[in-house]
């Protein structure tokens, strides 16, 4: 019998092997594992034990699709509610920027009243209103519009037999809005019918 001494070469550890002669399973090593190895699962299972693994594989994948399901919901919601803040703001941004602008524009009214709205002034004029415009801004107001109080200020009233319902008879300064929200209501000075006895 040989010790393992006299068998290995000088420099190399005295390792005595001790092999298993009993059969193993197939994949097996004896290779130390090492992180993310696959542990070698036995071909002989049962019938069963395969059932109840692919039953709860599916139910797993199931849970884990209703998860997906549910997050992509979250996150469309979410895009859509961001999307929906964002016009806002931009909506509030260009309101509280025109309602500024309104006092110019009571100036460039009077100012074209007295006539004074001529050569490279009134060109000035133009483009400003047209730009303003173009950001959405309306001016509302005409003599003979019926009176509603949510965009009229009624500054006077007096009864007339000229009129059936409430009518704005001379509009003393221009309303403006944006859509549908309303900027500064018109001022105007309102007839209405004579009341009945």
């Amino acid at each position: 019998m040989t010790r393992p001494s006299d068998t290995h070469r000088p420099g190399e550890h005295s390792l005595s092997i001790i092999r298993d002669s009993r059969g193993r399973d197939p994949g097996t090593s004896l290779e130390p594992r090492r992180h993310g190895d696959v542990e070698p699962v036995g071909l002989a299972r049962s019938a069963d034990t395969a059932a109840g693994g692919t039953d709860a594989l599916h139910t797993q994948l199931r849970e884990r699709t209703a998860d997906l399901q549910r997050l992509k919901s979250e996150f469309d919601n979410y895009r859509k509610r961001v999307g929906r803040d964002r016009r806002t703001v931009g909506e509030i941004a260009v309101a509280n920027i025109l309602t500024g602008l309104l006092p110019v524009l009571d100036a460039i009214d009077r100012a074209r009243d007295q006539g004074e709205v001529t050569g490279g002034f009134q060109r000035v004029t133009e483009v400003l209103e047209g730009e303003l415009a173009a950001l959405g801004l309306q001016c509302f107001g005409t003599a003979g519009d019926p009176f509603d109080p949510a965009w009229y200020e009624a500054v006077t009233c007096t009864h007339s037999d000229q009129v059936e319902q409430p009518t704005c008879t001379r509009i003393l300064r221009p309303g403006y809005r944006v859509g549908g929200q309303l900027l500064r209501p018109a001022q105007a000075e309102v007839a209405e019918p004579p009341a009945t006895r």
